[in-house]
């Protein structure tokens, strides 16, 4: 668990500097656009993201596994918010910046409302898909195009969810409902493919 926190917490970082890319820029396009290099990052130095790792567990679920993705869970969490911080001291006026946006997704519905949950699904599914593509398919093309399609499309990504809500300084309980929803949603998300190929090829693993 030591190893998942502290390289969790490197990709909170990570995913941090990407949603303070996207709240700096004024076009959403190349927000979406540049807010890739946080998990090119990730993925290139091997740090662990949970959204990435949550579908790695439908072909191995020991204990070990489950203990080792609440660690780079809780890992991403700290880093998001060790980020936030840093926003706020380097960088504060992408506060409000991040105040409008997510006012913006509280007000589309509420916390627990199923549009949070199937946009956490589908971000989920790219997510796992994007990395998926870098570790089997040794390529980046995965993350250049799955990344801003979820961001376009209003998908609900939970590591990038927790920076916005530190950076706007949003520690209330619909707050907390939303990043559990979009947590389960992202879970679920993640581990659709891997189950459906498991099923399709129950005597192979996850190396198609």
């Amino acid at each position: 668990m030591r190893k998942s926190y502290f390289e969790g917490i490197a990709a909170g970082i990570y995913i941090g500097i990407g949603g303070a890319v996207f709240l700096a820029c004024d076009n959403r396009y190349l927000g979406a656009v540049f807010f890739t290099v946080a998990l090119l990052s990730i993925c290139l130095t091997g740090m662990q993201l949970y959204t990435g790792k949550v579908g790695m567990i439908v072909y191995s679920h020991t204990k070990r596994d489950w203990i080792s993705l609440l660690g780079c869970l809780l890992g991403n969490l700290t880093g998001t918010l060790l980020c936030a911080f840093a926003v706020w001291v380097g960088v504060p006026s992408l506060k409000e910046n991040a105040l409008t946006l997510i006012e913006k997704k509280l007000a589309a519905s509420a916390p627990w409302h199923p549009r949070v949950l199937f946009a956490g699904i589908l971000c989920g599914i790219l997510m796992y898909t994007a990395v998926w593509v870098y570790k089997q398919k040794n390529t980046v093309w995965g993350i250049l195009f799955c990344v801003p399609v979820f961001i376009l499309a209003g998908f609900e990504h939970s590591i990038a969810d927790m920076f916005y809500f530190f950076c706007a300084g949003s520690f209330t309980l619909p707050s907390f409902c939303f990043l559990l929803m979009v947590v389960l949603g992202n879970s679920v998300g993640g581990m659709i493919v891997p189950l459906l190929y498991t099923i399709g090829n129950p005597k192979k693993k996850g190396d198609a």
